[in-house]
């Protein structure tokens, strides 16, 4: 059978040509990658009939004619010189010495012969120069290399490139012909539908099927991880789709996805799956020193890694992270690089919120057809609205400069006086700050980005030149932290402020994004289908407007599939109010400590903050039998170790009544599952308010400003979310019952009565 593949150059000759380390082919690629204003300079420097970003597009016969490869690009320039000849100009800009780049990349060259060789058939030309334009920051010298090459030359080296890339492409198209054939004849891995599901189901289908969005609130019991992605997957195999990406904010949920997808190869779906872990927890560092740039998995990455690659997906389907490492020890290559290599082949993507949404991390090499080929799985979707402002969001600290303007004193003067610069003017804002310590504008922080731009200048060449000082990793930080500055500075608009706080000799400069939603939806518009969804998006058209809906975007509320008899609900109606907490701490653990007296089991308690959990488990251990109780608390720096002690000490065969005090918002009010006699009850104090401080009072003004209700947008829909999320740990099957205490007089007040969820019968 013959395949068909569709590829831009550029990942066409990386995939061949690149070699080398992480460090110089990814830690540094801003340098190489990003360069618009400079593209702009050389063209403007081309002459009248000479021409800019030209389209060009070829077919390759590759691999006896089993496999047709369909490359496009789009060349810098194409120009005409004196004697007569055509020339194709790639340009790049680079923070890399003349005599670095004294013969050019390998990955360059080829990108430009590639679009020489495409013109040459679209001219009918015998023969072309090949040009590579390297401008040289900070400075802006240019460096030229040419060569002559005729067309024969030309398609010979195309040739070769596309027979090297062909066993890999032609992997990954007989996996793709295996999965479509599985998803097509897939059924729902379970006897039966849950009540909502089939409806929730459906309408994954229908809004995958006819490119809308989707905003979905499905409470606990729907099944809402399968019942997302099995109509995904069925979407696969007719067609509408080639590849889903299941977006979390916690690594639990991760786990459930990757729990549905094992259930869903055993009912015989055949898809190529991974997990992307965060850097930190899966970089191998306790075997080698990363930070020091003699990792051996980082050297020499490039070189190994499409070995690795082609061994990764001939003999694995469900990529996790204990398979990642194994294969990334074998071929020695950084897992975490690995990690989003593979991202690029997968069928199945999961990974956190950023990936997607966050302009600093969202994967870079998706093509606008490889995203309208694609379906978002946005999972808990309700923590996306506070995860999109942090990341439409950029601050930078004084401190972090002031050290680079002492650590390059003698290392490099033009990152020394850059960098002093930039902590000169912090120095201005702190006195502009007056007394008050804070101020805060609409408009953009333009004098920090005119600030900014040299010091990233300065610091890409320092990082490429020079090495051992004690503060390079210091200069990283800052580096990448100022690259995040201007690149959301380049989305300021109007639901930015721009604010100055300081703390004793620190500054902040923060650029804060008030409304996230446009920025969300301008990032998920060229993906075919984004469904949104989670058991407490309430209220709903909150959700709507702040997850960016638009108008014609589908919206599905299904009912609980749990009987109300299974949840019992009491509401204490203490004051948990700041103000009145000493007051009422002593009625408040004595009524706790009457409920797991009374009937035993296991139970988890959910605080506003970890000051309020540790006052009332105090004043709790006092009125309960110690020996006939275990008290378990969270730390707010719990390792993954500790998390997993924690939530295994919840067994259903225990001897003692176990509590466990816990924080609302925290990785224990979320994604957890504790079926059965696992949990007794829940006990949920207070409303969840977030503290009160400037960026929230900020986001309260701007929509008091726009005719919402500040107050409830700022403090009073994210704090209930939590609420909802704590106490839907109980209820997790149709088998399970358990005591429900909301402890806190506003629970009987609105508009915290009407955001309770109908299924707990308060209302």
């Amino acid at each position: 059978m013959a395949y068909t593949v569709k590829t831009s150059v550029r990942p066409l000759v990386e995939y061949v040509f690149r070699s080398g380390s992480l460090e110089s082919g990814t830690r540094f690629g801003s340098a190489l990658q990003e360069g618009t204003r400079i593209h702009r300079e050389v063209q403007e420097s081309y002459g009248e009939n000479d021409r800019k970003e030209v389209f060009v597009k070829t077919e390759l016969t590759c691999a006896q004619g089993e496999l047709t490869v369909q490359v496009e690009g789009r060349c810098d320039g194409l120009l005409l010189g004196e004697d007569g000849l055509y020339t194709i100009d790639e340009i790049k800009s680079t923070s890399e010495t003349a005599d670095l780049i004294e013969d050019g990349h390998d990955v360059h060259w080829a990108q430009a012969k590639f679009y020489a060789y495409m013109l040459t058939l679209d001219l009918k030309l015998e023969q072309i120069r090949v040009r590579l334009t390297y401008v040289h920051k900070p400075g802006g010298e240019r460096s030229v290399r040419e060569v002559v090459q005729t067309a024969e030359e030309l398609a010979s080296f195309v040739q070769d490139v596309a027979e090297r890339y062909a066993p890999y492409a032609l992997l990954l198209k007989r996996r793709e012909e295996r999965r479509d054939e599985a998803a097509s004849a897939l059924a729902f891995p379970f006897g039966r539908y849950r009540e909502g599901q089939r409806l929730f189901a459906g309408a994954v289908f229908k809004t995958v099927r006819e490119e809308k969005n989707l905003i979905a609130r499905a409470p606990t019991g729907t099944g809402k991880t399968i019942s997302t992605l099995f109509p995904a997957i069925k979407a696969i195999g007719e067609g509408l789709i080639s590849r889903i990406y299941y977006l979390t904010a916690k690594t639990t949920t991760r786990a459930g996805a990757e729990e549905a997808l094992a259930l869903l190869e055993r009912s015989g779906a055949y898809l190529s799956s991974i997990t992307i872990t965060a850097k930190d927890k899966v970089c191998f560092k306790e075997e080698e020193d990363c930070a020091g740039g003699q990792c051996r998995f980082a050297v020499g990455y490039y070189d190994r890694i499409n070995a690795a690659l082609i061994d990764l997906f001939e003999h694995e389907t469900r990529i996790t992270r204990d398979v990642l490492e194994t294969y990334a020890r074998k071929h020695t290559v950084c897992p975490f690089e690995f990690s989003l290599d593979a991202a690029y082949a997968a069928d199945v993507v999961v990974c956190d919120y950023n990936y997607v949404f966050d302009p600093r991390i969202a994967f870079k090499r998706l093509s606008d057809e490889q995203r309208s080929r694609s379906a978002l799985l946005v999972d808990e979707a309700h923590n996306l609205v506070e995860r999109g402002r942090e990341m439409f969001s950029a601050d930078v600290l004084k401190s972090a400069f002031l050290a680079i303007k002492r650590g390059y004193k003698d290392v490099h003067e033009g990152v020394r006086a850059a960098a002093d610069r930039v902590n000169a003017y912090l120095i201005l804002l702190r006195k502009q700050a007056g007394e008050e310590g804070r101020f805060v504008g609409s408009e953009p922080p333009e004098v920090m980005f005119k600030l900014l731009e040299p010091f990233v200048e300065q610091a890409e060449h320092a990082l490429v030149t020079v090495h051992g000082s004690e503060a390079e990793e210091e200069l990283l930080e800052a580096y990448f932290s100022a690259q995040a500055f201007l690149r959301v500075g380049r989305l300021y608009g109007d639901p930015y402020v721009t604010y100055v706080e300081t703390d004793g000799s620190e500054v902040r400069m923060k650029m804060f994004c008030l409304d996230p939603s446009q920025l969300l939806l301008q990032s998920s518009k060229n993906y075919r289908s984004a469904v949104y969804f989670s058991a407490t998006l309430a209220p709903l058209g909150f959700y709507r407007e702040m997850l960016g809906a638009a108008e014609d975007d589908y919206t599905l509320s299904i009912p609980s599939p749990f009987s109300p008899e299974q949840l019992e609900v009491t509401v204490l109606p203490f004051s948990t109010r700041f103000r009145d907490r000493e007051r009422t701490r002593d009625a408040l653990a004595g009524a706790l400590a009457d409920t797991v007296t009374k009937r035993p089991g296991n139970y988890l308690f959910f605080f506003p903050s970890y000051a309020y959990l540790q006052e009332i488990r105090q004043a709790f251990e006092t009125r309960v039998d110690r020996e006939a109780i275990e008290i378990l608390g969270q730390d707010s720096g719990m390792s993954e170790l500790a998390r997993t002690g924690f939530l295994d000490a919840f067994s259903a065969d225990r001897e003692k009544t176990l509590v466990g005090f816990a924080v609302m918002g925290g990785v224990f009010s979320e994604g957890i599952d504790l079926a059965g006699d696992r949990l007794t009850g829940v006990a949920v104090i207070g409303v969840g308010l977030p503290q009160i401080g400037l960026e929230r009072d900020i986001v309260r003004d701007y929509y008091n400003q726009r005719g919402r209700s500040g107050f409830n947008y700022a403090y009073v829909y994210p704090g209930m979310n939590k609420v909802q999320q704590a106490g839907g740990r109980l209820i997790r099957t149709e088998a399970d019952r358990g005591v429900l205490i909301l402890a806190d007089d506003r629970f009987l007040q609105e508009p915290y009565r009407s955001l309770l969820p109908d299924e707990w019968g308060t209302k």
